[in-house]
Formats: C-alpha cells, sequence, structure tokens
C-alpha cells in the first residue's frame, strides 16, 4: 500500500520565474495567481515571474510566493492524488494545513501574509540572522548555544542528521561561529535570510500572529498534520492553532517530522512547490531507501 505524504517547503526555495509556466498553461494556476494578485492588492505574480532574487528574497515576498507557488502545484499538478498526512517546513505549515482542508487557499494567503508583516516587523526591532552548522553533532551545537549565556542565539532548524541551523542576534551568531568552528565545524554558513527566525526575537511576530489565526476559521483536517514544534501528528483544529502560534519562536524539528512520519508507515513522499530539491535533499540524508520526488 502505497501511504504517500506531501511536504511543503518555507523560504529559501523561492526562484525567480516561478510559477509562470503553470500560469500560461493551466486555467486553475491563472485564476488562483489573479485571486492571489486581487487579496494581496498588488502583482506577485509578477514580481514571482519576472522580479530580481534580491525582491525575492524580501520576507514580505518571499513567504506569500512560496506559499501561492505550493498551492498552485498541488492544485494544478497533483492529478487528484490526496495524501495521507502532510507537513510543511517553516512557513510551509500553512500550505499544509490548506492542503489538508484546515484553512481556504484565500485564508491561508491572508494568514501568510499577516505572518510575513509580523516577522518583517521583528526583525526591524530585533536585528538577526541564521547559520547552517556542517559537521557537528545536535549535541554538540546545543551545547555550544547553551553556553552562550550573554546573547541569544539557539538551535532553530533541525533539517536532517549533520545540519542543524541556528538562529540569533548578529553578535551571538559570530561568537557562535568562533566556538563551533574550534569545536570541529567543517563550516559555518550565514543563511542569506531577513531575521532570526524560529527564535525568541521573533517574540513581537508571535502575538501579532495570533491574533490573526485566532480571527480565522480552522476546520478538522482531512488528513493528519505533522508540525514542526513537536513534530507530531493532529488533525485537531484547537490543537492545529495552538502549535502554529508556538511555531515562530520554537525551533523547526523536520528531521524528527521525517522520522515520525516514517516510522507511522508513509513510504513515500511528495515534495510541492519552490525548486523541488530543499526538502528532497533533506529526506535522502534522514532516510535514503524511501523515496521522494516533487511536483
Amino acid at each position: 500500500m502505497n501511504n504517500q505524504a506531501f511536504i511543503f517547503p518555507g523560504q529559501a526555495s523561492q526562484f525567480v520565474g516561478m510559477g509562470k509556466d503553470l500560469y500560461e498553461n493551466s486555467p486553475l494556476a491563472k485564476n488562483m495567481f489573479d485571486e492571489a494578485d486581487a487579496l494581496l492588492g498588488y502583482k506577485i505574480s509578477e514580481v514571482m515571474f519576472e522580479g530580481t532574487e534580491d525582491q525575492l528574497k524580501q520576507t514580505s515576498i518571499t513567504q506569500p510566493s512560496v506559499f501561492i507557488h505550493s498551492l498552485v502545484s498541488m492544485m494544478s499538478k497533483s492529478e487528484g492524488a490526496f495524501p495521507t498526512a502532510v507537513a510543511g517546513h517553516s512557513l510551509g505549515e500553512i500550505s499544509a494545513l490548506v492542503a489538508a482542508g484546515v484553512l481556504t487557499f484565500s485564508d491561508g494567503l491572508i494568514l501568510v501574509k499577516s505572518r510575513a508583516d509580523a516577522m518583517q516587523l521583528a526583525c526591524d526591532q530585533n536585528p538577526g540572522s541564521m547559520a547552517a552548522i556542517v559537521g557537528l553533532t545536535d549535541e554538540q551545537i546545543e551545547s555550544v548555544c547553551e553556553s552562550i549565556t550573554d546573547e541569544i542565539v539557539i538551535p532553530a532548524n533541525y533539517n536532517c542528521p549533520g545540519q542543524l541551523v541556528i538562529s540569533g542576534s548578529l553578535a551571538g551568531l559570530k561568537l557562535a561561529e568562533e566556538k563551533l568552528l574550534a569545536a570541529g565545524a567543517k563550516r559555518v554558513i550565514l543563511l542569506q535570510v531577513g531575521g532570526a527566525f524560529h527564535s525568541p526575537l521573533m517574540e513581537p511576530a508571535r502575538a501579532q500572529l495570533e491574533n490573526a489565526i485566532h480571527n480565522l476559521e480552522f476546520c478538522t483536517a482531512s488528513c493528519p498534520v505533522y508540525q514542526n514544534v513537536d513534530a507530531m501528528p493532529s488533525t485537531d483544529p484547537t490543537i492545529l492553532k495552538s502549535k502554529l502560534i508556538r511555531q515562530l519562536t520554537a525551533p523547526v524539528r523536520w528531521t524528527q517530522t521525517m522520522q515520525n512520519m516514517i516510522s507511522s508507515g508513509i513510504n513515500s513522499f511528495v515534495e510541492v512547490g519552490g525548486n523541488g530539491t530543499v526538502l528532497s535533499g533533506f529526506l535522502k540524508r534522514i532516510d535514503r531507501n524511501i523515496p521522494v520526488t516533487s511536483l
């Protein structure tokens, strides 16, 4: 029996021209892009199709772009396939909630816009960034972060074995880089992101996002949604809301999410949206025996 899960990427999966082929060849896709342009009040489709890499890197543009691309890809290319379970990495969790029928496409996009605006404001108030660490165990990285007490720096994304992303203040990241390299890290790669996502520096955004979430109707999920904060599944709207609120300031436990989904019987994955390589690459390092394709 094929128990197939859909997984949805977050920031860093965007690319110039995303969705243009779908817009030009699928009436359904064109309608969804037109709806998104109308909801947002500007032609985000034009930025996605013809914009620059720098434009697409702006949090307020990146997040709705990746969300729109994921859902348009799923609706126009999945050919009616229905997932056994869903999960999304960071922003992708909202895409997963729409895929499971918890939110409508329009409500999901409204929520993504609120999330992006709130995170941009938090980034302006609390400057920071993120860095990927290669070559140390999770425990070694956690130990280094815990040893830094005068700046904020924490494990943020447990992406796959051998790659953990840390998040924090610029001074905290610089201090962590020195300590991590001294501890034997092969590389410390500063990420091209707008702020210290999934850290306490996002607290102003969390409070703002909570209001936006409570203003929307969440339905019971049509399949289990595995959420970032604890890597566990739920279909209950109240639980889904609570964990989505906590997500902004908590680590993304992606490795554990994939392991739990595989343990539950998922035997194939489809990466939906983005450039189709980010989550597939992680999964190959988590369990090389599980097939993964992309839309």
